[in-house]
Formats: structure tokens, C-alpha cells, sequence
């Protein structure tokens, strides 16, 4: 395993059973890290932990569903007594419910602000006392282009986004004399399995056709980002990372 800002520091990240978070496991893995991952899926977290383990990287898994604020606190604290402490929190998972406002399910855009917002901040709450204490820690909010640009269908998803981007903003401010580290990253459309979660047929199509006339950002190229920002050298805080595909205009 290579040597860089994260060898030997313990991060954990959410969502990680496929894409985005997947591979930002494997990413901070290969740097040196000790990985947590958590996600809903066992069985994937468990394929993931082997391949890390394969490489030469540690890794645990967490069984998780941090769609209420008590099980993403709880995450947080079974992930500090396997290591003793959590120095990265990488809060990834989410999901993307597209359709019109007028026709929206509301019971499904409750889920989306529960997991997408609640769940990432009831998670960074938990994380907060063992980062001032040791007066270092880093807290990456994954939130989307959505969240700076909203268009048509994704009302609810961008209510979650632009929320993410805020929160992070508000956060950062409030930990700058904990010495606590955080970055947001908004990325445009990457080919992942998160346009599955849409079930609104017109809204479903709108986003495959534009996803097809771009060439997409690949999960790994995420990853490499928020590497980059987690590495970096403690008197250093990359703020923010906004990523669009180079054919992706808004």
C-alpha cells in the first residue's frame, strides 16, 4: 500500500456498498487508511472488505441504514469503539427521487431528506466529540451539481442538495477553531446505480437521455477528489470540490 496524508487514519464511509462510496473505500484503502464501510447491503460490504483486504488494506463492515437519525449515530459509534477513534467521515449515501413537484410522492421525498440530510447530519453530530476533543478530524458531504442548479423534476432532490451544500458551509465555519476539516463535493452526472431510485417514467427518461449525451464521471473519479481533499496537509481545508463531466453544461 502506498503512503499519503491518509496512511494509518480511520475513515468511514457511507453508502459504500456500490459506486461513489465504494469506490472512495477502495481509494482510502490504497492510501492506508483503515476503512469502515456501511451500507444496507452485508453482502456487498463483505465482497468489498475481501477485495480490500486482498490488496493489502484493512477494512470493516457495518450493517447500516442511516435513514434515521439514531442508526446513522449509531454507525458512527460502532465504528469509533472497532478503531477507538474515526478521523474521516465520508457521508455518501443518498438517493435520487425525480419527478414533478405537482405529482411528487411525499412519503418518498420524506425518505430522501431523512437519508440525504438528517441522516448526514445526525452522523457528522456523532463524529463531532471525539474530532474536537483530539482537535483534528475531516467531514466530506457528498451533495451534486443539483445542489447549485436546479431544474425541472428535481425539486425535491435539489431541496436536499442546496441543504447539503449549506449545512456543510454552516459546519465548516462552526469547527474552524477545533481545527476540524470540511469539504463539500458536488458532482455532475456520474454513472452509478443512483438513477435506479427513479421510478417517475417521463423523469426516468429525461435523465437517461442526458446522461447518454455526456460522457459520464466514472465513481472513481469522485473518489480520487475527495482523496485529494482528505490528504492534504492539516493546515489545509479544500473546501469545496464542484466536478462536472467536460460535456456537462449545467
Amino acid at each position: 500500500m502506498s503512503s499519503t496524508g491518509v496512511d494509518g487514519r480511520v475513515a468511514l464511509v457511507t453508502g459504500a456498498s456500490s459506486g461513489i462510496g465504494e469506490a472512495t473505500a477502495e481509494a482510502l484503502a490504497r492510501g492506508g487508511a483503515k476503512v469502515v464501510v456501511a451500507a444496507r447491503r452485508r453482502e456487498k460490504l463483505d465482497a468489498l472488505v475481501s477485495r480490500i483486504a486482498a490488496a493489502g488494506g484493512e477494512a470493516f463492515a457495518l450493517t447500516a441504514d442511516v435513514s434515521t437519525p439514531e442508526a446513522a449515530a449509531q454507525m458512527v459509534y460502532e465504528a469509533e469503539a472497532h478503531h477507538g477513534r474515526l478521523d474521516i467521515l465520508v457521508n455518501n449515501a443518498g438517493v435520487m427521487y425525480l419527478e414533478p413537484t405537482a405529482e411528487a410522492d411525499l412519503g418518498r421525498w420524506r425518505h430522501m431528506l431523512e437519508l440525504n440530510v438528517l441522516g448526514l447530519i445526525a452522523a457528522s453530530q456523532a463524529a463531532l466529540p471525539g474530532m474536537r476533543a483530539r482537535q483534528d478530524g475531516h467531514i466530506v458531504n457528498i451533495a451534486s451539481t443539483a445542489g447549485r442548479v436546479a431544474n425541472a423534476n428535481s425539486a425535491g432532490y435539489s431541496a436536499t442538495k442546496f441543504g447539503v451544500v449549506g449545512f456543510s458551509e454552516a459546519l465548516r465555519k462552526e469547527l474552524v477553531k477545533d481545527r476540524v476539516r470540511v469539504t463539500v463535493v458536488e458532482p455532475g452526472i456520474v454513472e452509478t446505480e443512483l438513477r435506479d431510485h427513479v421510478a417517475h417514467e417521463e423523469a426516468r427518461k429525461a435523465i437517461e437521455q442526458f446522461a447518454s449525451s455526456v460522457r459520464q464521471l466514472k465513481s472513481e473519479d469522485v473518489a480520487n477528489a475527495i482523496l485529494y481533499a482528505v490528504s492534504q496537509p492539516e493546515h489545509v481545508c479544500i473546501n469545496e470540490i464542484l466536478m462536472r463531466p467536460t460535456d456537462q453544461e449545467r
